[in-house]
């Protein structure tokens, strides 16, 4: 999980993961130079908490660099996973998939939020591609296959996921689980809905068309 100035919600995003822990799941945090004392508050709630360079690919594979299982899974600061996601995932896994994610709710004030939500879950199910939002999951002989998390600022979801489909010879399709995960809605709510569904359907385009994550990162802050 990679987090960033996240004092206000991590104390219950992490308690929410200590049933998996209890099954033998490992919680892995890794901190991009928070200043409001995020890393204490998880010190107790995570298996290990981890300083890494900014950025959340950096911070991504920085945590699974540290991680001992053979399936890692990537969760937003912000996401709460379905009560039964460990035993969703080994079902999947043990069906034949290489990588996978779930399907997606978000919370917010605005009545907009759950076409969103239905909109990015068919066009991952018709596509593969997937979004961080979403809780992707994979083999670690698949997250090593593809290099990891591309170290860019914007995008890297997308572009691990062209990734691994690229290679689906080997790796194949993704296991689009109906399970939801909830994510929150703070950036549509904060920025304005349909405002942010604009926002980000421009970086999409752009970047299938070749534009730098850098200058996509530029225009999204």
């Amino acid at each position: 999980m990679p987090v960033l100035n996240e004092a206000g919600t991590i104390q219950s995003t992490l308690s929410a993961l200590a049933p998996l822990r209890g099954r033998g799941a490992e919680v892995i945090v890794v901190d991009g130079g928070s200043s409001d004392g995020t890393p204490a508050l998880c010190q107790h709630l995570a298996d290990q908490v981890l300083a890494g360079p900014r950025g959340r690919a950096r911070q991504m594979n920085h945590g699974a660099s540290h991680a001992h299982a053979a399936t890692l899974l990537f969760l937003h600061a912000d996401t709460r996973l379905p009560a039964d996601a460990d035993a969703s995932i080994a079902a999947a896994l043990a069906a034949g998939a290489h990588w996978g994610r779930f399907d997606v709710q978000i919370e917010g004030r605005s009545r907009w939020l759950p076409v969103v939500a239905s909109l990015m879950n068919l066009r991952s199910r018709l596509t593969g591609i997937a979004t961080g939002d979403q809780a992707l999951f994979m083999r670690r002989e698949a997250f090593d296959r593809v290099g990891g998390f591309p170290d860019q600022p914007l995008m890297e979801d997308v572009e691990i996921t062209r990734r691994l489909l690229a290679g689906k010879r080997e790796i194949g399709r993704p296991a689009c689980l109906r399970q939801r995960v909830v994510t929150s809605g703070r950036r549509w709510d904060e920025r304005g809905a349909w405002r942010t569904i604009v926002l980000m359907w421009r970086l999409r385009w752009a970047y299938w068309r070749g534009a730098r994550a850098e200058e996509l990162a530029r225009l999204y802050r």
